[in-house]
C-alpha cells in the first residue's frame, strides 16, 4: 500500500470517528488545511520529474477529493443528528397556555401614570413642562425664593446637604421643585405657563412621608394674571384629575416665603370609613398650597415686578395619587414589590387623555 493510500485510510478513519461538527472540522484542517497532511503531499510535487509529478499528482488529488467527499457526507450526518437532538431537547407542549407578553404583563408605576395625567390636564390649558436638576445650590433652593438667612428649612434636620466646598458653600438635594421657577424665569421671556413635576428630598419618613418624594408645581408669569385666574386653574385641574363634575374649594390664608398673599387650598370631600371621595359631602381636605408670586422672587428671576406678576401652586404627586387610587401607605410606592405594582400599576398602553379618560 502506497503512502498516499495509507494516509487516506487514516484520514477516513478519523472522519468516521468524529463525534460532532467541531471534531470533524479539526480533522478537515489537519488534512486539507494550509499545513495539513494532504497539503504537505501536494507541496512535494514541485521537486519531482514531469512524469512522476503527473502520476503522483493525480493520485494525491483523487485521494483529496475522496477525503472532501467523506467529510461532506459526515458533516451532513452530524448536522442531522444535532438537529434531531435539539428538537428532542427543546420540545414544547403546545397544549400549555400562551404566556402573556410584556404589553399584558408589564405595569406602569402609579407615580409615572399620575405625572402623565397631570401634564395631560395642564397641557390642555396651554402649560408646558419644565424641569431642573435634583442637586441644587443654596441660592436657587432658598435665597432666590425669598427664604430668610435664618429660616428653619435651611437647617440640616430638614435638608440633605453635601460636604462643604473649599469656599464654604454647600450643594444640596432640592427640598422642593420651586428652584425651577427661578431657572425658568431666567431662561424664558413672559408670558410663562409651566408645570414642574419632579423628585424632591427632605429628612422625613413615615406612612405619609418619605425622604424622597415627588412634587408638581405650576407657574404663571405675565402682565395681567390675578388670583381669580389661579382659582379657576386649580378648580379645573381638580375636576379633571379626580374625574368629577364639580368640586368645592376653600382658600385659607397661609405663609410661604415665595408667595404673597399665600393660601392653603382645601377641597370638598366625603369621608366614609377609610375612604375619601373628592367632590362629594361636606367635609374638607387640604390638598395644596398656592399664592401670588412674591415680587422678590420675580426680581430674582431677572424680571421687573413692577411690570410682571403671576401665581404659583404646588402639591405632592404621591399624596394625590394615594387619594385618587386608594393607596394607604406612601412607603409602598418605593418598596419595588411586584405584587403591589401588579395591583396598582397601569397597563403600558393606558395612556391618559382628557377625551379618552385619565385613569384608563
Amino acid at each position: 500500500m502506497s503512502d498516499i493510500e495509507t494516509l487516506e485510510r487514516e484520514i477516513l478513519e478519523k472522519v468516521g470517528a468524529a463525534a460532532d461538527e467541531a471534531a470533524l472540522e479539526a480533522v478537515r484542517v489537519g488534512a486539507l488545511g494550509k499545513k495539513g497532511s494532504v497539503s504537505d503531499l501536494l507541496k512535494t510535487l514541485g521537486t519531482m520529474a514531469p512524469d512522476e509529478r503527473r502520476t503522483r499528482g493525480a493520485a494525491i488529488n483523487a485521494a483529496k477529493e475522496r477525503v472532501e467527499g467523506a467529510i461532506g457526507a459526515r458533516r451532513d450526518v452530524l448536522k442531522k443528528a444535532a438537529l434531531e437532538a435539539r428538537l428532542t431537547r427543546e420540545t414544547e407542549d403546545v397544549t400549555l397556555p400562551v404566556r402573556p407578553g410584556p404589553l399584558a404583563a408589564g405595569r406602569i408605576h402609579p407615580i409615572s401614570q399620575v405625572v402623565d395625567e397631570i401634564t395631560a390636564i395642564f397641557a390642555d390649558m396651554g402649560f408646558a413642562v419644565a424641569e431642573g436638576p435634583d442637586i441644587e445650590t443654596d441660592y436657587y433652593n432658598f435665597t432666590a425664593l425669598n427664604f430668610p438667612a435664618d429660616h428653619p428649612a435651611r437647617e440640616m434636620h430638614d435638608t440633605f446637604f453635601f460636604e462643604p466646598k473649599a469656599d464654604g458653600s454647600r450643594l444640596l438635594l432640592r427640598t422642593h421643585t420651586s428652584p425651577v421657577q427661578i431657572r425658568t424665569m431666567e431662561s424664558q421671556k413672559p408670558p410663562i405657563r409651566v408645570v414642574i413635576p419632579g423628585r424632591t428630598y427632605r429628612c422625613d419618613s413615615d406612612a405619609t412621608h418619605t425622604p424622597m418624594f415627588h412634587q408638581v408645581e405650576g407657574l404663571v408669569i405675565d402682565r395681567h394674571s390675578h388670583f381669580g385666574h389661579l382659582k379657576w386653574v386649580l378648580e379645573e385641574f381638580l375636576k379633571a384629575f379626580f374625574e368629577v363634575d364639580e368640586v368645592k374649594t376653600r382658600f385659607r390664608p397661609s405663609f410661604f416665603p415665595f408667595t404673597e398673599p399665600s393660601m392653603e387650598v382645601d377641597v370638598g370631600c366625603r369621608r366614609s370609613g377609610g375612604e375619601i371621595r373628592i367632590g362629594e359631602g361636606d367635609d374638607w381636605l387640604e390638598i395644596l398650597g398656592c399664592g401670588m408670586v412674591h415680587p422678590n422672587v420675580i426680581r430674582a428671576g431677572g424680571l421687573d415686578p413692577d411690570e410682571y406678576q403671576g401665581f404659583a401652586w404646588g402639591m405632592g404627586i404621591d399624596r394625590i395619587a394615594m387619594l385618587k387610587y386608594g393607596m394607604p401607605d406612601l412607603r409602598a410606592f418605593f418598596d419595588a414589590d411586584v405584587r403591589w405594582l401588579k395591583h396598582y400599576g397601569f397597563r403600558p398602553l393606558d395612556l391618559p387623555t382628557l377625551f379618552g379618560g385619565l385613569s384608563g
